[in-house]
Formats: structure tokens, C-alpha cells, sequence
């Protein structure tokens, strides 16, 4: 994919200032908009790697790792995945999408913790009554649950993508097929009604610990209304579930590739309208209302936004892995390690790069055979010059002849 032309630490850098007098935002909205303004800047530090040779220096800036930052997901997303290959049966999975109506976004605004929580726990619930239920399936299901809080035009719109196998394991560890015979795992309006009054009975006792209260018309208006459950096609096969995980699991509010322009105060990027028929839009906002909006989908800190539930839980992991076994699906091949890196979030970062990205990180980008070796690492601070870094790297004799 090629560069971006602009970025969202462009929009921070430029009028965080301006957002902050008017919006007065959270302590911990602040900490993530100054981790994304220093992501890949001096700011944090870096190291500098010459090529063995023709000498070639580079100087990289380390990364800020927040989970919202859009240039820090890529190598996170592919370790992700591959870790989740390894969960894989072959059956039928199926897609299902629970949201909120749009009544709640106040209360999501102020106590997103315990809203999301929330409507994760009756998302999970629901599905788990319709897998028990003998007539639907009659065994325990498997689920990954990823929570999505926005829509794209930067607006609040909190749901959950599930992705569920098509099926369950029984009592006394057999696998069970669903029962279903269309396009779905389970009914979607029978499934809407659960969701609804799940949720409903966690709210209703959510604002009692509030000493809140919901408005008497409000309140029918969410128990009259059906609620939006979405179940899609199930998916082709396995490939198909984990190309859908590396578009959604690690995904933030906003990429920088949608960023069209940042000029006179206002920020303009493109948006699909699912309303008109998913055609591609452009939408121009004021820079600070621009900000605003993304604050509102920076997740409270230490909160999971993926979750594994059922036989996916990792406290059935060996129950998952007996299933695989019998299915005759081989245990999938451990990562490899880079053997340079010692923490965990630089571990095989390297080789997921070059294997699932195609871009191989050490070979030098300018005579494209020479390998690039790290010749010094700095701090908070601008590197030497350029041809400071050549002398070290001479000095070290780096430079094959």
C-alpha cells in the first residue's frame, strides 16, 4: 500500500492546542493524542542501521505501540491472526453483528466501560442461549467477539462483529453441527428480541447503581423498537475467516489513507455512506469537531475490545485442541522468533514483516542485497548527522569490502 499523503498526527499536531480550549478532553484522551503526535518522531527515540555494504544509513523512530494509533496495527494484526490460525476447525463460520441503538450513545459517552462491557456480555449471552437451546444446537458454541464504536463518518455506533463456527461441542466432547439450513446460524429476529431484553435487564440495573433514571419514553422507545442484529452469508471457508480478521480486529477509528486534505481549519476524508448504497463520500469537518469525534472511540484504558468466549476461551484451549485432533487438523508451527529482539512485542516482528506483509526489514533499501545493521541507539533526541553516522559505521567496519 502505498504512503499516505496525510496523517491524524498531522491534524493532533497542528490544532490539538485549539481542541483542547474548546473541548476540554479526558486526561487519558489527552495521553493517547500525544502518543500518536510522537509515534515514529524523534520525540521517542530511535536507532540507526547501515547497510553492510554500501553503506547506506538509515535512522528509524520507534513506534508509540497505542492501540489507536493507525501506523501502529500492522505487525500487531498479522501476529494476531496467525495466533488464531491455530484455533481453526473445518466447518462452516458465521458472521453476526449486534449494535446499539442510537438512545444509548449518551450513556456510552459517559460510562463507555460499563456500556461496552455491557454489550459485549449480552452479545456473548445471546448466542450462548440459542447454542444451549437443543432445538437450535445443544451444545457449547465458539465465539470472537471485536467491538467497533464508530461508524465512518466518525460518529458513535457501538457494535460487535462475532465470528462463530457453525456449530458446538457437546457435554461429552463431541462435535454437534447447527441445525440450520439457510443462510444463517440463527433466527435474526428471534435473536434481535433476546439481545434487546438482555441488554435492557444489564442497563436497567447499570443506571440503578448510577442513582440514574431513563426517561419513561425512552424506555418504550428501546423495548418497542427490534433492536439491529445483522447476520451475514456464512463464510466460504477458513481463508475467508482470517482475511475477515485482519480487517476488522485490529482496526481504529479512522486510518490515515482515508485523510484527503488538512487545510483552513478543516479536515476532509472519505467515507462509505452504507445508507446509499456503500458509495464513497467525502466529508469536510472542523478540525477540532474532527478531533472530538475520534476521542469519542479511544476505548478506556485496560479495556479488551477482543474477546474469546466458549470453546474459544482460553481456558478451553485443550478442549479446542482434542476437537482439532479428531477433525484431523495438524497443530499449527510455533512463530519464529527474532532472535535480536527480547520483549514480547518485538518477538518475530521481523519475520511476520517479510512473510505476511512483503517487505523485508532488513534488506537495504538502497542497493537492495546488502543487510541493514544496527550501529546505535539514541533517546528522546535528533540523531547525528548523516555523516557522523558513516564515520561510526566505518569504525565499526560494517562495510564488507
Amino acid at each position: 500500500m502505498s504512503k499516505p499523503v496525510h496523517e491524524l498526527a498531522e491534524v493532533i499536531r497542528e490544532y490539538k492546542t485549539s481542541f483542547i480550549a474548546k473541548h476540554q478532553p479526558l486526561k487519558q484522551h489527552l495521553s493517547v493524542l500525544n502518543a500518536i503526535d510522537k509515534c515514529r518522531t524523534a520525540a521517542l527515540g530511535g536507532h540507526v542501521d547501515a547497510c553492510d555494504r554500501c553503506g547506506h544509513v538509515r535512522v528509524s523512530y520507534n513506534s508509540c505501540r497505542n492501540r489507536h494509533c493507525p501506523k501502529c496495527q500492522g505487525t500487531n494484526r498479522e501476529k494476531w491472526i496467525a495466533a488464531r490460525q491455530e484455533q481453526l476447525l473445518p466447518v462452516t463460520y458465521f458472521h453476526v453483528v449486534f449494535t446499539l441503538p442510537q438512545e444509548f450513545n449518551s450513556w456510552c459517552i459517559h460510562y463507555p466501560k460499563e456500556m461496552y462491557n455491557l454489550l459485549l456480555a449480552a452479545s456473548k449471552q445471546t448466542i450462548t442461549a440459542f447454542a444451549q437451546d437443543e432445538k437450535h444446537l445443544g451444545a457449547m458454541p465458539g465465539m470472537i467477539s471485536v467491538l467497533h464504536t464508530w461508524g465512518q463518518n466518525l460518529c458513535l455506533h457501538p457494535h460487535v462483529h462475532m465470528i462463530v463456527p457453525g456449530g458446538g461441542i457437546t457435554a461429552a466432547g463431541y462435535w454437534k453441527k447447527a441445525k440450520c439450513k439457510g443462510n444463517y446460524l440463527f433466527p435474526v429476529k428471534a435473536m434481535s428480541t433476546v439481545f434487546k431484553n438482555k441488554y435492557m435487564e444489564g442497563f436497567l440495573q447499570l443506571i440503578q447503581t448510577k442513582n440514574s433514571s431513563i426517561q419513561q419514553n425512552v424506555r418504550e422507545t428501546l423495548y418497542n423498537k427490534s433492536w439491529v442484529v445483522y447476520a451475514k452469508q456464512p463464510f466460504g471457508g477458513a481463508k475467508q475467516v482470517i482475511e475477515y480478521l485482519g480487517r476488522y480486529t485490529h482496526k481504529v477509528a479512522i486510518s490515515n489513507h482515508r485523510i484527503l486534505s488538512i487545510t483552513d481549519c478543516k479536515v476532509s476524508f472519505k467515507y462509505k455512506d452504507y445508507a446509499d448504497g456503500c458509495k464513497q463520500k467525502q466529508m469536510v469537518l472542523e478540525a477540532t469537531e474532527f478531533l472530538r469525534r475520534f476521542c469519542m472511540h479511544i476505548l478506556p484504558p485496560g479495556f479488551r475490545k477482543i474477546r474469546h468466549y466458549g470453546f474459544l476461551a482460553n481456558t478451553n484451549r485443550a478442549m479446542l485442541r482434542v476437537q482439532q485432533e479428531e477433525m484431523g487438523v495438524a497443530a499449527a508451527p510455533a512463530i519464529k522468533k527474532d532472535p535480536i529482539a527480547s520483549d514480547s512485542y518485538r518477538d518475530g516482528w521481523k519475520t511476520i514483516a517479510k512473510e505476511k506483509m512483503n517487505y523485508d526489514v532488513d534488506q537495504c533499501p538502497c542497493c537492495k542485497k546488502g543487510r541493514m545493521i544496527t550501529i546505535l541507539h539514541f533517546d528522546a533526541n535528533a540523531p547525528p548527522p548523516v555523516w557522523v553516522l558513516k564515520k561510526i559505521a566505518a569504525q565499526k567496519s560494517i562495510i564488507t569490502p
